[in-house]
């Protein structure tokens, strides 16, 4: 019998420098049947068992390469969609396990493997891959505006609310959504296989296998391929912080602490009851950056949203004293895991250019989103977690009560240009009591609507990326749940069919204004005019592109009362405006500066000239200067 495994993969396995390991490891299709290989040191016998040998363990024995413990064997017979699992017998323990390389699996509760071929596909995305791919292609100097989904709740079926929609019928419905609407990405919350449902699928077991909960690979394929051309990016959460316990999973795999650390104070995550990943193993970094990649390779995507890094990053993460073990030097931070997160990131970049890599990471940590060479982590970009804890604050008091508040929110333009932020409005938002956005602002449904309008409006006029979960931009009244579809119905009503339309003209704005995305993470891209205004609760800042001639004025004040004030302006100009979230199109007052207000020749605020102008109540008016 002639090895699928060659002495070179052997040995880039056992150093943790084979990124493509998943094109041998697990099962792939031959001409006959099947390979098999799997990794599993300890074990004392391995083998293939399914419905093809009547999972039997007898007759598809696997052999053990030595000394990098992978066990191999090729089995006859093997067609596509078969269901197996890896016996594996150690100490006279027997216990079957899912394929950790395993590219698709039986839907739960069900846990078995299934072969598949992943290369059948036709795409039709590589003008779009292509374009991404093109050096300088930078996106942190391009607007975008992330839509972020739960697949199995965005929508349900009107004549079964109790089935998912699969990957091909939510494409179709979400791609004209998007455009609609105006957003630049999606992103997914994780789609990689998971036992419960409830975990949102932040529990993985499957890391190389799209869930099956709402069909197979080339439906998942076709989502993407379908969203690649008509323009908009993926981006997929992806979970390397921790794996669950389930028995068929990566825990305790070959009858030993194989993928975590054997010592529960480095090995397990108290609050989440789940394993922690031993990042200082070779194979076990090896099978994580390789997945990394893999979800780019066969499944195109344009960016990881990397989860729950704050936990990675510090060995006493959510932990007391005397329960965990501090590094070599006897600090708190998890070497083995920033050299990880490191190492991912510099392949990922290496070997696909301007593909995204996402920090979830809530500390300040410094140079998240920096270089690795200049002694950062090497994300692209990372969560702002305080702009979100702040604003999120702030718009919770009543607005008689926000001007004893005011640092709340000019505070975030303190650090806004440390790291490449995103403004994230998340799923985590709406969850656990918290209630909707909507729900969450007070006031009567006039002033909730308006202060949603307001709120928006200052996050997509603030310096950075934008992410917001689905169901904020029309107005969700309920709190998320998972098992039940969106409320598509509250658009027959008037205000939210406005919060819809508010959100669509402020994706069209920012796409249109270079201003709001070409110096983000550039401090010469902002500044205040008057941030002072703690009495009246109204801020105005200029937001500026590459050219200095080019330039929007934002007038935001988080008052229900109009407030009429000069301010400085840097040209004498006519200032048209473009924007107004009290805009009666949007359900609002009508009060604002439209069609726009001509620049006095008088000082104010530090520059030469000065506007009169309205800050329209409980609103947003963006200005642009004409001639």
């Amino acid at each position: 019998m002639t090895d699928f495994l060659t002495d070179f993969d052997l040995y880039l396995l056992g150093e943790g420098n084979h990124w493509q390991s998943y094109d041998k490891l697990g099962a792939h299709l031959a001409d006959n049947g099947a390979n098999f290989a799997v990794w599993a040191p300890n074990a004392e016998s391995v083998s293939v068992v399914g419905d093809f040998n009547d999972w039997d363990r007898t007759k598809n024995p696997m052999h053990k390469h030595i000394p990098s413990g992978i066990w191999e064997v090729s089995v006859s017979g093997i067609k596509e969609w078969d269901t197996y699992k890896y016996s594996i017998e150690n100490n006279g323990n027997t216990v079957e396990k899912s394929d950790p390389y395993g590219f698709y699996a039986e839907c739960p509760p069900c846990t078995a493997s299934k072969v598949v071929n992943l290369d059948r596909y036709q795409w039709n995305d590589d003008d779009y891959l292509k374009q991404r791919a093109k050096i300088p292609n930078d996106w942190l100097e391009k607007p975008m505006s992330i839509y972020e989904i739960h697949l199995g709740s965005w929508k349900r079926p009107g004549d079964d609310p109790q089935r998912w929609l699969n990957y091909r019928e939510i494409a179709d419905q979400l791609i004209g959504y998007i455009k609609e609407t105006g957003y630049t990405h999606i992103e997914l919350l994780p789609v990689a296989e998971h036992p419960l449902t409830a975990s949102w699928g932040y529990q993985v077991v499957g890391y190389y296998s799209i869930t099956a909960r709402y069909g197979g690979p080339e439906d998942f394929m076709y989502l993407v391929d379908k969203m690649h051309q008509n323009g908009i990016g993926v981006i997929i959460d992806w979970v390397p912080a921790h794996f669950p316990k389930d028995g068929h999973g990566l825990g305790r795999f070959d009858g030993t602490a194989l993928y975590e650390h054997a010592d529960t104070r480095q090995g397990e995550h108290r609050d989440w009851g789940t394993y922690i990943f031993n990042y200082g193993r070779n194979e076990v970094r090896n099978f994580l950056i390789s997945n990394a990649l893999f979800w780019l390779d066969k499944y195109h995507v344009d960016g990881l949203r990397v989860d729950a890094v704050a936990s990675m990053l510090y060995l006493d993460y959510s932990r007391k004293e005397g329960d965990w073990i501090p590094n070599e030097f006897g600090g708190r931070e998890n070497l083995k895991a920033i050299e990880f997160l490191r190492q991912m990131n510099e392949q990922v970049g290496t070997q696909y250019p301007n593909v995204l890599t996402i920090a979830e990471e809530s500390t300040a940590w410094g140079g998240v989103s920096r270089p690795v060479y200049a002694g950062g982590l090497g994300f692209s970009m990372k969560w702002n977690m305080g702009w979100m804890n702040d604003t999120l604050r702030y718009m919770r008091h009543d607005p008689v009560h926000r001007k004893f508040h005011h640092d709340e929110l000019t505070f975030s333009l303190i650090y806004a240009f440390h790291e490449n932020f995103i403004l994230p409005l998340s799923h985590d938002e709406v969850v656990h009591g918290k209630g909707s956005i909507l729900d969450q602002i007070p006031g009567d449904l006039w002033q909730k609507f308006a202060n949603a309008r307001l709120l928006y409006s200052y996050m997509w006029t603030h310096p950075g990326k934008k992410l917001t979960f689905m169901g904020d931009e029309f107005g969700q009244w309920n709190e998320w749940n998972e098992d039940e579809s969106l409320q598509w119905h509250l658009l027959q009503w008037e205000p939210h069919q406005g919060l819809q339309r508010c959100i669509a003209d402020l994706n069209k704005m920012y796409r249109n204004e270079p201003a709001l995305y070409e110096l983000d993470f550039d401090g010469r891209g902002f500044e205040w005019i008057d941030c002072h205004n703690w009495e009246q609760s109204t801020f105005a800042f200029i937001r500026k592109a590459k050219n200095w001639q080019d330039y929007l004025v934002v007038l935001c004040n988080f008052t229900p009362v109009p407030r009429k004030q000069k301010i400085g302006v840097p040209l004498l100009a006519y200032y048209e405006e473009i924007f107004c979230s009290d805009s009666d199109y949007y359900g609002g007052s009508n009060t604002g500066n439209g069609p726009g207000v001509m620049a006095a020749d008088e000082t104010a605020n530090g520059h030469p000239f000065s506007v009169e102008v309205y800050f329209p109540p409980l609103g947003v008016s963006v200005l642009k200067p004409r001639g």
